[in-house]
């Protein structure tokens, strides 16, 4: 059987746990190293043996350890692939080239942008391995020796073009010297290293979001693990500018502008996957509050089946897309899910013989095979313009990223009646609201009940972590059942579980989240209540008689199964 991967919260837990320091140890390195990174400072100081340092390291990263022989030397072709200099900013060491791939031996690994660098200039796949910093930049030296031995002439011109004998003219502007400093700071190997290590820990925990905060007198980190907010240690204030322009230089960004909104993204590649970050970076009185979305395409359901529905959600949302035309429509808040659930239809609708075409502000995922357009308002690209002219492009299914007023809506319905299957989403409380949501836009009763196959809305609950989740004591306040409306009968038979918290779930005692799906297929019956105009109220009878569950009625059901706990699943669905 195979170990189980370890899960370390951060990198001085995989340096206790591994025994190359005690916790006493740790934490008086930590007070001992103040700003310095904490491997580079045990490395310098001679604490802790250098292998068993390398070994945390890659364990740590996720990629596999390599000690380097004595007086070891690389290839010169593979050095040739880029500068010197350009191996010397990375402590990146070309080791083999196999076919299309290069290993590569890299001193920092908790550089994330060096692989994508390095995959960026030599134009190959990185197969990254980790290796001692010092035994990286000594053979690089030993390489650039070589090649000034064999070529006098090329020496020479790597020492005019060094950076010690450029010069740069002085602006003498305070604009100027202020924007040379943002930069100058953003480069310091300190802030990069902040930086990768901000990002490198909201992937290891699962974060969304990354939140980084300008306090009055301290800077704030955050991260939003499984829909909650949990603070982390933050970087002192004195580094929160140039924190803030490292992240500006990575999403390609203005730094010298500091009054306006900026929007961004880049892309990273950590822990054997590359991952989106879409940055939204807002000026406030205190400075400038970064917030950065992490989009895993790993996260993605790579199908409907895979999504976890109930058998009456599968079979009414799987009849809904196999259709040739008609609109569906998901509703829920904001970062309940709604995307992922579209792309999630997506993956079982995109065949060859199909002609996929979305408008989305902005584009989260990237699909292959799938024509994906970015709504741009500024330039006036709306979703409105942007779907007339989706129509155009021979369609078979189109995604419109979000209905946001009664033109888009009208041009969605027609597509749908007009032999298109429309996909979109909305803002409605629950499935039944969407109907009286449309006719609000403006859409025609008659229409609606034409071109509607399925209404859907969806809530996201914190899953229980499997390995500390314990059966609950005691039973239920029946007045709390009662506020809610809960019968208190429903989980007779049923072992009830409740978060505790352990290390694998930072505490919480909750580990992932899923989805609760309230399903409304438009059956004959609804349809003729959409045409006589019935309130949502009496169209909700109708579908739960026909077999839909409501999203409290989900909602309890994951609790029944051991899932969640009632606390969590209320938190989403009490109030419905």
């Amino acid at each position: 059987m195979a170990e189980e991967k370890k899960f370390y919260s951060n990198f001085n837990s995989v340096l206790v746990a591994r025994g190359v320091l005690t916790a006493e140890q740790l934490e008086e390195a930590v007070q001992e190293a103040g700003r310095t990174p904490l491997d580079r400072y045990l490395m310098e100081s001679g604490k802790v043996d250098s292998g068993k340092l390398l070994l945390a390291e890659a364990e740590y990263v996720g990629h596999e350890p390599l000690q380097l022989p004595k007086n070891f030397a690389t290839p010169l072709a593979l050095i040739d692939l880029a500068t010197p200099d350009f191996w010397k900013r990375n402590k990146a060491l070309p080791l083999q080239k196999c076919g299309d791939a290069l290993v590569v031996a890299f001193g920092d690994p908790f550089d994330m942008m060096a692989p994508e660098n390095v995959a960026r200039t030599v134009k190959l796949e990185v197969l990254p391995l980790v290796a001692i910093e010092k035994e990286v930049n000594d053979a690089l030296t030993r390489a650039e020796q070589q090649r000034n031995s064999q070529n006098p002439a090329l020496a020479m011109e790597n020492v005019m073009h060094s950076p010690e004998t450029e010069l740069e003219l002085s602006k003498g502007s305070d604009a100027e010297e202020s924007l040379d400093q943002s930069i100058q700071s953003a480069d310091e190997a300190p802030v990069i290293r902040m930086v990768n290590m901000m990002l490198v820990e909201a992937l290891r925990t699962g974060a969304s979001d990354i939140h980084f905060e300008a306090m009055e007198k301290t800077s704030r980190l955050r991260y939003r693990i499984d829909g909650a907010l949990i603070e982390r240690p933050a970087p002192p204030k004195a580094l929160h500018n140039a924190i803030v322009s490292r992240i500006k230089i990575m999403s390609d960004l203005d730094i010298a502008e500091r009054r306006v909104p900026q929007d961004g993204r880049f892309k990273v590649k950590a822990m054997g996957k590359e991952v989106d970050i879409r940055v939204s970076i807002l000026p406030t009185i205190h400075g400038e509050k970064v917030v950065m979305r992490t989009l895993d395409k790993t996260n993605l359901a790579p199908s409907l089946a895979a999504l976890g529905l109930d058998d009456f959600a599968y079979r009414a949302m799987k009849h809904a897309i196999d259709q040739p035309h008609g609109i569906i429509l998901v509703t829920g808040p904001t970062g309940s899910g709604k995307t992922t659930t579209l792309y999630s239809c997506l993956q079982d609708l995109n065949q060859p013989d199909v002609n996929i075409v979305t408008a989305e502000d902005p584009v989260e995922y990237q699909l292959p095979g799938v024509n994906q357009v970015a709504v741009n308002q500024q330039v006036g690209l709306t979703f409105a313009s942007v779907l007339r002219s989706v129509l155009r492009q021979d369609p078979d299914i189109c995604l419109v990223g979000e209905i946001r007023d009664g033109e888009t809506a009208d041009i969605a319905v027609k597509a749908a009646l007009t032999g298109h299957l429309v996909l979109s989403t909305l803002h409605t409380n629950d499935a039944p609201g969407v109907i009286a949501r449309l006719i609000d836009m403006g859409i025609p009763p008659f229409l609606l009940a034409s071109s509607l196959i399925l209404a859907q809305a969806q809530r996201l609950y914190r899953r229980l972590c499997p390995y500390c989740k314990a059966p609950m004591e005691g039973t239920f306040d029946a007045q709390m059942l009662e506020a809610n409306e809960i019968d208190p009968h429903a989980f007779d038979g049923a072992t009830i579980y409740d978060a505790v918290g352990c290390p694998k779930c930072n505490g919480s005692g909750y580990k992932g989240r899923g989805a609760i799906m309230e399903v409304l297929p438009v059956s004959d019956d609804v349809r003729t209540a959409i045409v006589k105009g019935l309130p949502s109220d009496a169209i909700r009878k109708i579908a739960v008689k026909e077999g839909m569950m409501t999203l409290k009625d989900v909602g309890l059901l994951k609790v029944r199964d051991g899932l969640t706990s009632l606390k969590a699943a209320l938190a989403v669905t009490g109030s419905e």
